[in-house]
């Protein structure tokens, strides 16, 4: 079967049903299940909760950033199998999405209020680099999975051992950023200058921060 060619306007109309699915609906997941869906959950004091459910609020963000980032870098694409490979990770993304508004809700938090403006920003980011050519929107793709990596391990770090739920999913979003980093590596992804390295670090820093309390 020939693959469907859409308009511009059939592509538009997909996109903005991709961001109020990202923002205020639930996401398309792939055929996993949620990996902490069988483990139970554990006595947390008060702080603990509150503490895990705004890691798991910043976690959140992170997946909805790489909604827009990854739809911005699909719609720019100038290899269709690039495109593909894009946008199964974004699917896969949309797991993570959903595991950490899980984890959320049953820790008592909530989400940012601030998701639209990191989803807007980061889709803006997302289509530069893909117009900028794929080798350089995949080794952003690289780099930021390289990065959330590291922010995985600094939460993983400070959830305790015995909450076995979120630190399951937490590993598995950690093998899955690994996975992409080195997919989009192997499909021609460039390393980056260590300017634009040092300002996705200070904007992620930002992120983190703002999301920590709103």
């Amino acid at each position: 079967m020939q693959p469907r060619n859409y308009s511009p306007a059939d592509t538009l109309m997909m996109n903005i049903d991709q961001a109020m699915r990202t923002l205020f609906g639930r996401p398309q997941v792939t055929e996993r299940t949620n990996p902490a869906g069988d483990i139970p959950d554990t006595e947390l004091t008060e702080q603990e909760r509150d503490h895990i459910a705004r890691l798991m609020r910043i976690n959140h963000t992170g997946e909805v950033c790489a909604q827009a980032l990854y739809q911005g870098q699909a719609l720019t694409a100038r290899d269709p199998e690039v495109r593909r490979s894009m946008e199964r990770s974004a699917a896969e993304e949309n797991d993570h999405l959903d595991w950490c508004e899980q984890r959320v809700e049953q820790l008592g938090g909530r989400l940012s209020v601030l998701n639209p403006i990191w989803y807007a920003g980061s889709f803006a980011i997302g289509a530069a680099a893909g117009l900028a050519g794929d080798k350089w929107s995949l080794g952003f793709v690289a780099e930021t999975e390289k990065q959330v990596e590291g922010h995985l391990d600094e939460h993983l770090n400070q959830v305790p051992q015995h909450d076995a739920r979120t630190r399951v999913i937490l590993e598995q979003m950690k093998a899955d950023e690994i996975v992409h980093g080195e997919k989009a590596r192997a499909h021609g992804g460039v390393s980056l200058p260590q300017p634009i390295k040092a300002l996705m670090k200070v904007t992620a820093k930002i992120m983190t921060k703002s999301v920590y309390r709103l």
